[in-house]
């Protein structure tokens, strides 16, 4: 069987590590230089050689999560007096991981996915050697796609947007808190970003207004020079009016409002499509119903992501090796259906599909033989 994984962060290196344990040879597509993915630091923002960057890692950034629960089952992070590491820690734990499993060999770094199409019960995999600027296409069984989901910025809507005369900016594209030295600046989002920022870009900052309408978000968390408002009701050529009826004037507007999952390279007969950000159709979040030799690994989120990828990797390969057979494509659509339908009664919106949390991430799987 021939398997092909589209990233080499910690989804795409476990799932070569678990395919290795099958004695498979996968082939892994990397678009840059390095092992890491979403923890490997890249200065440039924007767009390089026509081509999206993919990182949205910014200096000086700590997990938010203990050391403790981020490591894979069978190799965790090293001991360390802190629990919360900076993200070149995770970065270098991924790369002993890679080199603990030898798993460089099975990737081709500086590679664009370009295309991926179903053809005549194969998938066709068409890529681009960014050094050498040479296009080629492979085919393959299988294919686990592990890009990450922390990538293409997603905007909130705000009222007269377009009146704005001043700068806007999305933490994706955020690397250092110079860009903010001595300007008034507006922050929308209640996430862990837009708190963690809010504080870090103060310290350049004049001063810094987080908008949010999130409960339980202590005022004392905060510096002196960054207070926070309820969400924007609209914006004027200078600044915003809140919903509370006060108004502010602002130099920059940052964006901290999370990403959206996109899949660029995938054709739209790979069974696969995005809806308010819900990624579908799925069976057990992970298997695409509609071609099930494809997986997408790591969509869950408010999870132990190490150990859910570890998982997902097994799970699918259980399949795509025989050690299990799936479930036809109708009770895997009805699985999905009924499975979703309990969301939605207990308040979730498609936004919020792959947000699993306390609540299902000990049911997702009910595979055995994994």
């Amino acid at each position: 069987m021939s398997l092909c994984i589209i990233g080499a962060g910690t989804a795409g290196l476990c799932c070569a590590r678990r395919a290795q344990e099958r004695n498979l040879n996968p082939t892994v597509f990397e678009l840059s230089h390095q092992i890491g993915g979403t923890w490997a630091y890249n200065k440039n923002t924007g767009t390089v050689n026509g081509i999206d960057v993919h990182s949205s890692m910014y200096e000086n950034l700590r997990t938010n999560l203990p050391k403790e629960v981020m490591g894979f089952p069978d190799f965790e992070i090293g001991a360390d007096r802190k629990s919360y590491l900076p993200s070149e820690d995770i970065c270098a734990f991924l790369n002993q991981y890679a080199d603990h499993f030898e798993l460089r060999k099975f990737i081709q770094f500086n590679t664009y996915v370009i295309r991926v199409v179903r053809k005549k019960l194969k998938w066709q995999v068409i890529v681009k050697n960014l050094l050498i600027n040479t296009v080629r296409i492979c085919y393959f069984d299988n294919i686990m796609i592990a890009n990450g989901h922390y990538h293409t910025p997603n905007y909130s809507q705000i009222k007269n947007a377009n009146l704005f005369r001043g700068e806007y900016l999305h933490s994706h594209d955020y690397r250092n808190s110079e860009i903010f030295q001595g300007k008034c600046v507006l922050v929308i989002g209640g996430g862990p970003s837009a708190l963690d920022l809010s504080n870090i870009i103060s310290k350049s900052a004049k001063n810094v207004t987080l908008s949010h309408h999130l409960e339980g978000i202590s005022k004392s968390i905060f510096f002196e020079n960054v207070q926070t408002k309820p969400d924007v009701k609209e914006l004027d050529e200078n600044g915003a009016y809140f919903v509370d009826g006060s108004y502010t004037k602002f130099d920059t507007i940052f964006f901290c409002t999370g990403y959206k999952y996109a899949f660029p390279f995938l054709s739209v007969t790979s069974g696969i499509y995005v809806e308010e950000n819900y990624v579908q159709m799925l069976y057990k979040q992970c298997i695409n119903i509609r071609n099930p030799t494809m997986a997408l690994i790591g969509l869950p989120f408010y999870v132990c992501a190490a150990q859910m990828m570890d998982l997902q990797a097994r799970f699918v390969l259980s399949y795509f090796c025989g050690t299990n057979q799936l479930l036809t494509q109708k009770e895997m659509f009805e699985d999905t259906l009924e499975s979703m339908e309990k969301k939605w009664q207990m308040g979730y919106k498609r936004r919020q599909a792959h947000m699993l949390g306390t609540t299902h991430v000990m049911h997702i799987f009910k595979a055995k033989n994994l």
